[in-house]
Parts: structure tokens; C-alpha cells; sequence
């Protein structure tokens, strides 16, 4: 089995027959290679060090990528059984080091190597039959259910490249070479770098949804940019064109950092590329395994504050205006010089998709006209913050693959690298970094006149997160308090003289009832599915402030401003922990609360029995559950058979309250008589939700 030159599947062709094949060695391929990547770990304890501080341990990517696909399958209602909760839990999250990433190793008791090896066979052999008897039909858009699959083998592609960052970054000690990772002998003199005039011209961007290839969300959607002429390095940036910034001081001179930057040189103490390795007077390189002398024609790989920094150097020693191109830049060079697209190339014309060697090589190897490396090798680095097209829409099954990125803080690489596989090699693909962190990334660098757009985040335009900021920060409407302050209103009431230690907000979308429940209590865990949710409710307890976009009718829309202060939440706001997770299964250290409130939440669940079952193991004897639902069962989030309530048996109605008694019975008593609390959701000027929510308050039993 070849597995290191595979091409992602065109989603449109063929019988369905030859496209399940097609699909399932796919699969096949990319598991094993995936697996194959950590035989280069020397042995079990390499899994368990952190190397990478913003990144955890390897066990983790181990078990990670086996995990998302049944978390995805469950999403899309392909599967409702999970093979091991615990992993599926412990596994789930942690592909960027966003601010409610959990990267304290405190929080986990990690699973032995051969545990989480055993745990990826059963997945192995689930999605396999997965493969062979989902019903499939061609073409395969977002919308079809063999669109999860590819998913997950996708995804399983992109942490082949950072989880070989990950490895890069360990003590030689802790890794070994093996015949599958061989990297590049060709070493020289560098060149002289030049830079060649570009033509501008039209970019069209952004795919339709008839497609052939896998996509992102973020690759769809239109984008059109007229780009002027400018001019672009000949080659990408070499170790040895670089060393002339380093030998002239550059890590010491702030001028030629942006202020960001300056921190990162500060914090890190850094004083050159971080897999250079300072012998004598001279260097050395750190590849994926190994040590070796530097090959000064190679690409130098940095984060984008060095690659800025250096850019702002040259523009002073040429006075010419140099800097990173831009996304529009990019793909008007590689459009120029009409470059196949994977899986349609015969063979790779760049150090990409893994068909020549598991590293970089010199810049003068792959020619693209009078260019180099326009394509392939490492990453380069743009001026781009990552947003999404005109038409962007999120995928209902990875809601936070591209949203948390859409923060001005994440810029987009292009041209993918020498590990490049799958989705990440094609002409569409975007993927983005903060600018601090470390791929397989260097540069080529620009003169352009052009100037720069200026970044905007994109959070508060999306419907239902303004929807929901509104609704928990906004003007109360048709004299309906808000919500979540009426929810925390009657649990303080409730509780008493009970302690008031730690409270789990369940669903807490973009965080009010959080805030206030941290007015009372001394910790509080915050946990939502959506990571746009916990992104803002991260933004106001970061910064104290939201700014989001409402429409006003058609196309008119009122911008909005909201302070943690102007509602006297502020100076609690630190004792809130928000997370990404899922309900049914949370992270065992989520426990001994002495109040659970899950607003909204029952009805929205697929297994609310099982929930309700287990929410007992999360609350001290004599603590409070409360629930709040407007009982809306629908078979588009809940399996008919798995409703608590609003069903007939024996032929007779039967409520969700009965279903909820018989459910908590074992372990709770009701405290007190349900309630009804109302809520008003605002989708325009002049329309509104306005629905009103059953309150029951449980108490556990001794």
C-alpha cells in the first residue's frame, strides 16, 4: 500500500459502487499513514511530553483524530453509539490554542499508548463498515451523509502536518527515524533572490457547492479582488538569505517588529528561527527526526512575526515597499502560471503531498516559470487575517472549524508544504495560523503599492449569535425580563442557605447566566456545543465587550455595542471557566457542583434519557438541578424514541414533566411546583420569538 502518494477523491464521478471503494481505501490510507507518523516516536513515554506548550501531548492527536469521526458521525446521525465515552470526551478538543482550549495536563489522566491504539482499531473497523453499508449517491456535496466521512479523513490529514510539527519539536532523544520519513540529501549554495514583476488582474475565489473536491466551509461562498501590478520574490526566502537579518541584529532591534511581535521576541527570548540549532559559530537544522548540517538553500521556516519583521528590515535596506502578499496577491502569481490542481496532476510539481521526501529542499528544485516553490515546500505566509466569503456558511457538523479563527488574529498560509496531503493540497484550500505559531511555514516576500485592507472580525454578523447576544445583553422587549437573569433570579432564591462553591451552566450560549451566577457562586464551569457561542462569551469575560449586527428589515442593519459593566458583571467575570462540549458526555473533572442549571437545553439534546440519568454524578448530595425547556421535541435534533415527553402511551397524552419525574425519580426529589418563565428572541425590527420555558427545580438525594 502506497501511502505516501494518495490524492483526495473527485465527489462526482464514477458509479457509487466504484466511488465507495474509492472512499473506503481512502481511508484506509490515511488512518495508516496517520499511525505510521508516530512509529517516528521513540517510545511510549515520548507521548506523553508536551514539546509544543499551545499544543498537547501526542497521545492526544493519537486518539484525536479516531475520536472525530464517531463525534462527527453522532453529529450527523449516522451512528448513536459511542465506542468509549471517556476518550470521546478527553479526545475531543484542542486543535487551536483558543482561550477556552483546556491544555492543563492537571485535567486529564491519559490512557495508556496500547489503550488508545486498541480504541483506534475498534474505530478503524466501525467506520469501515460505515463505508460499506451507508447508502451512498453521487455527487457527494455537504449535505450527504458520506460528506462526514470525508470529514473525518480529512481532518485526520491536517494533524498528519501539525502533529509532525509536534514531533519536530521533541528532544531527539524521544524520536527515531524510520524508512517512511526520509527526508531531502540535496543540499547547495543558495541563491541570490530577485524579485520579477507580477501582473495584476481579477481573483475570483470561493467554491460553489457542486464542487467536485471535499471543501471547508470557509473555501465557499464568492470573493472577487482586482489585484495591481507589483513585484514577488523570485524564490522563497532561504536559511541563507535569512541569516543576513539575523547577523545584523534583527531579533535585537524592535523597529522592525510590529508591536505584537516585539512580545513574542520578548516572552520567547528569541534570537533566531526555532529550528535552527546554534553550533559554534555556525548552525544546524532540526528536521522531523533529525539533526543536520544546515542547508543554507533550503526555505527557512518561521511564524509570520518573523517573516513580517524580516520583510520590514528589507523594505528599510531597499526602500522599496516590501512586505507579505496577501491572499489576492497569492493566488494572482499562482493563477498566472496555470499550476495543476490535486488529485487532476499526473504527478506533484512542487515538494507537496508527500511524493518526493518527509522534508524541505532547495528553493532552486521546483521551477514554475521564471519562479520557484509556488507550490509545495513550506507554507507561505500571507499579510491576510482569515475570514469567510460573501455567502459563507457554517457546517452544521463543525461549527468550530473556521469561526474561531475569524478573529483578525489568524493569518492565512498558502501553497501548503512537503506534508501537504488531501484538501490541504489544493488550489481552494485555507488554512490560517496565529501569527506566533509554527508550521512547516517560511515566505516569499513582495513590492507591492498596493495598500492593505483592514481586518475585521466577523463573529457578530453571524444570524444566531446576534440573535443570542441580544437576546442575553440587548433591551428587554414587550417588558419580558431577560432570560437568563430570571433563571439565576429563581435559583438563587432556591438555593438558600445552600453552599454556593461551584455552579455548572449547561448550554450556556454566549454566556449571561454564567455571568451572573458568578456574582453568587465562587467558580463557575460554562459549557455550550457551539464553539461560536463560547467564542463571544471568551470575548466579553477577555475584553468586556461584544459589538454584533441585528437586521432592521431587508437589508438594513443597526450595529450594537454591550459592556460587561453597564450590567455590574465585570468583576466577577474571572471565575467562569468556559468550555466546548457536548452534554451527554463531558470531561470527568466536571463535578461536585452544588447547582446545575441546563436552560434550553432538555429538547435539544439527542439522548436527553441519558443525560438526565447521569447528571446526578455531577452534583453534591442536597445540590440543585434546574431545568428549563419549552419542551419543542423535533426529530431534527432528538430520535422520536428518545423524547422524554410529549408522547402518547397506552394511548393517553404523556408529558415531558412525567417523563422528567420518572426519569430523576432514582436520584432526585422536585423541590418545589414547575413554573413558567417567558423569553422573547429578536430576528428583525418588528418579529420576534416570544416563547415561554417549563422551570422545574430538582434536589439530589443523600
Amino acid at each position: 500500500m502506497d501511502l505516501r502518494n494518495t490524492r483526495t477523491i473527485i465527489l462526482n464521478d464514477g458509479s457509487p459502487d466504484e466511488k465507495r471503494t474509492e472512499i473506503r481505501e481512502y481511508f484506509h490510507k490515511s488512518y495508516s499513514l496517520d499511525e505510521q507518523l508516530y512509529d517516528s516516536l521513540a517510545d511510549d513515554a515520548a507521548y506523553l511530553q508536551r514539546a509544543e506548550p499551545l499544543r498537547h501531548p501526542p497521545i492526544f492527536y493519537l486518539g484525536h483524530t479516531a475520536t472525530f469521526y464517531i463525534n462527527k458521525l453522532i453529529v450527523a446521525k449516522i451512528i448513536n453509539e459511542r465506542i468509549n465515552a471517556r476518550f470521546e470526551s478527553m479526545f475531543a478538543i484542542g486543535v487551536d490554542e483558543m482561550s477556552w482550549d483546556d491544555l492543563n495536563d492537571k485535567h486529564y489522566d491519559w490512557p495508556t499508548v496500547a489503550e488508545v491504539k486498541a480504541y483506534r482499531d475498534q474505530v478503524r473497523a466501525l467506520i469501515d463498515k460505515v463505508i460499506e453499508t451507508l447508502p451512498l449517491t453521487l455527487p457527494i456535496n455537504w449535505e450527504n451523509p458520506f460528506w462526514a466521512i470525508m470529514m473525518g479523513i480529512e481532518h485526520s490529514r491536517i494533524h498528519l502536518e501539525t502533529s509532525s510539527v509536534i514531533i519536530r519539536r521533541m528532544p531527539l532523544d524521544r524520536v527515531r527515524q524510520t524508512g517512511l520519513w526520509e527526508i531531502c540529501t540535496e543540499a547547495g549554495e543558495a541563491p541570490l533572490n530577485a524579485l520579477l514583476p507580477v501582473a495584476g488582474g481579477k481573483v475570483a475565489l470561493g467554491k460553489s457547492k457542486d464542487h467536485p473536491l471535499y471543501g471547508w466551509d470557509n473555501e465557499f461562498g464568492t470573493h472577487l479582488f482586482n489585484v495591481e501590478n507589483f513585484q514577488a520574490s523570485k524564490y522563497l526566502v532561504s536559511n541563507q538569505e535569512f541569516l543576513e537579518f539575523v547577523a545584523t541584529g534583527g531579533y535585537q532591534h524592535e523597529k522592525y517588529w510590529t508591536e505584537e511581535g516585539w512580545r513574542w521576541v520578548c516572552f520567547s527570548n528569541t534570537e533566531q528561527p526555532l529550528f535552527w540549532i546554534k553550533d559554534g559559530a555556525d548552525y544546524r537544522l532540526r528536521t522531523m527526526t533529525r539533526e543536520i548540517a544546515m542547508p543554507w538553500d533550503w526555505p527557512v521556516e518561521i511564524n509570520y512575526l518573523e517573516a513580517k519583521a524580516f520583510c520590514n528590515w528589507k523594505a528599510k535596506e531597499t526602500g522599496l515597499p516590501i512586505r507579505l502578499p496577501t491572499e489576492d496577491e497569492w493566488f494572482r502569481l499562482r493563477d498566472l502560471h496555470e499550476i495543476a490542481d490535486q488529485p487532476y496532476w499526473q504527478k506533484a510539481p512542487g515538494n507537496i503531498n508527500l511524493e518526493y521526501w518527509a522534508s524541505s529542499c532547495p528553493v532552486t528544485r521546483f521551477p514554475f516559470g521564471e519562479f520557484f516553490d509556488l507550490i509545495g515546500n513550506v507554507w507561505q505566509w500571507t499579510e491576510t487575517p482569515i475570514t469567510g466569503f460573501t455567502g459563507f456558511e457554517v457546517h452544521p457538523w463543525y461549527d468550530d472549524f473556521s469561526t474561531p479563527t475569524f478573529d483578525t488574529q489568524h493569518n492565512l498560509i498558502k501553497g501548503g508544504s512537503w506534508i501537504s496531503t488531501g484538501n490541504e493540497a489544493t488550489r481552494d484550500a485555507r488554512y490560517a495560523f496565529r501569527r506566533h505559531f509554527f508550521q512547516h511555514a517560511g515566505f516569499r516576500y513582495v513590492a507591492a503599492e498596493q495598500e492593505l485592507e483592514a481586518a475585521e472580525a466577523m463573529y457578530e454578523t453571524d444570524a444566531a449569535v446576534a440573535q443570542y447576544c441580544n437576546a442575553h445583553f440587548g433591551p428587554e422587549k414587550f417588558g419580558v425580563e431577560k432570560f437568563p437573569v430570571q433563571l439565576v433570579q429563581s435559583c438563587m432564591k432556591s438555593m438558600g442557605k445552600r453552599p454556593k462553591k461551584r455552579a455548572l451552566d449547561l448550554g450556556c450560549a454566549v454566556g449571561r447566566a454564567s455571568f451572573e451566577l458568578a456574582k453568587h457562586f465562587a467558580f463557575v464551569s460554562a459549557v455550550d456545543f457551539s464553539a461560536r457561542f463560547i467564542r463571544i462569551a471568551c470575548q466579553l469575560q477577555e475584553k468586556g465587550v461584544i459589538h454584533y449586527q441585528l437586521p432592521e428589515e431587508g437589508e438594513i442593519v443597526s450595529f450594537h455595542e454591550k459592556h460587561l459593566s453597564d450590567f455590574g458583571l465585570a468583576e466577577s467575570s474571572a471565575k467562569i471557566e468556559f468550555t466546548q462540549g457536548d452534554a451527554h458526555n463531558l470531561k470527568p473533572q466536571l463535578t461536585g457542583y452544588d447547582l446545575v442549571l441546563a436552560a434550553n437545553l432538555l429538547d435539544r439534546l439527542y439522548d436527553p434519557v441519558r443525560f438526565l440519568a447521569t447528571i446526578h454524578q455531577r452534583i453534591n448530595p442536597g445540590g440543585l438541578l434546574v431545568i428549563a425547556s419549552p419542551y419543542t421535541w423535533l426529530e431534527e435534533f432528538t430520535k422520536k424514541e428518545n423524547w422524554v415527553g410529549g408522547t402518547r402511551r397506552s394511548g393517553e397524552p404523556f408529558s415531558t414533566l412525567e417523563g422528567l419525574q420518572q426519569q430523576l425519580a432514582p436520584h432526585f426529589r422536585m423541590l418545589e411546583e414547575p413554573r413558567d418563565v417567558e423569553f422573547v428572541i429578536r430576528e428583525t425590527a418588528r418579529k420576534f420569538q416570544h416563547t415561554v420555558s417549563q422551570l422545574t427545580i430538582w434536589e439530589r438525594l443523600s
